[in-house]
């Protein structure tokens, strides 16, 4: 299985002026985290980590020190995540069947989760690993009044890996590149174009590092599974 690790992301929320992937928890990088998941995730055989080249040499850096097996290839990203994962898919080696995409900032995933993602994405539809939502959401309209309260037993929370075919993916993402149209995953893109997508269990701790709390925690469940 091939793995695209969009790892583009800026540290805004986080206070960083520069890529929160390069932020530290128990001493090594976030992305490296991400890495060490896939690198013992048994279906994972390639992965693709997508970036700016202001970072390609930080990265350059870490993996050697992570000693890895499996091969790992850089590719430039674009202006927004849709644009990166486009890069990533043409970056495929011509073999590639079948890929899962899994955010840089998600680097509490688990390899087991990664390969039940992995095992799950044997016909053509598409999947997404999700976790059903806890809190009773509200619909909130601009005025700050509450609009409505969806049936929570219907609500599921998107993370990553989410996999696909890849000449469907590729497929969609030309003709939404073609009339501009954006998308905040690629899982909204399948959505679009009326392509199944399947849930797959994710995790409660498959957190996406986004501001100094997250950090905090992510240090905290990392502390728990690799104690001195």
């Amino acid at each position: 299985m091939h793995l695209l690790i969009p790892a583009a992301g800026m540290g805004k929320r986080m206070g960083s002026d520069c890529n929160k992937l390069r932020l530290q928890a128990l001493g090594r990088p976030l992305l490296a985290w991400t890495i060490l998941a896939a690198q013992a995730a048994q279906e994972i055989s390639w992965i693709g980590i997508i970036g700016q080249q202001i970072d390609f040499p930080t990265w350059q850096e870490v993996i050697p020190q992570l000693q890895l097996t499996k091969p790992v290839e850089f590719i430039a990203g674009g202006a927004t995540r849709q644009e990166s994962v486009h890069n990533g898919l043409k970056a495929l080696p011509a073999d590639a069947d079948r890929v899962l995409i899994h955010d840089g900032a998600r680097c509490l995933a688990t390899p087991e989760l990664l390969d039940r993602c992995a095992q799950a994405l044997n016909n053509d539809a598409g999947l997404i690993a999700a976790v059903p939502v806890k809190d009773t959401i509200k619909i909130v309209n601009q005025g700050g009044l509450v609009a409505g309260t969806p049936d929570r037993a219907t609500l599921w929370a998107a993370q990553t890996p989410q996999g696909f075919p890849v000449h469907k993916l590729k497929e969609c993402h030309g003709i939404a590149q073609e009339h501009h149209w954006q998308v905040t995953d690629d899982a909204a893109l399948f959505e679009r174009f009326e392509l199944p997508v399947h849930i797959v269990p994710g995790e409660d701790t498959n957190l996406k590092i986004t501001t100094p709390a997250d950090l905090e925690i992510a240090e905290l469940i990392l502390r728990q599974r690799y104690p001195a």
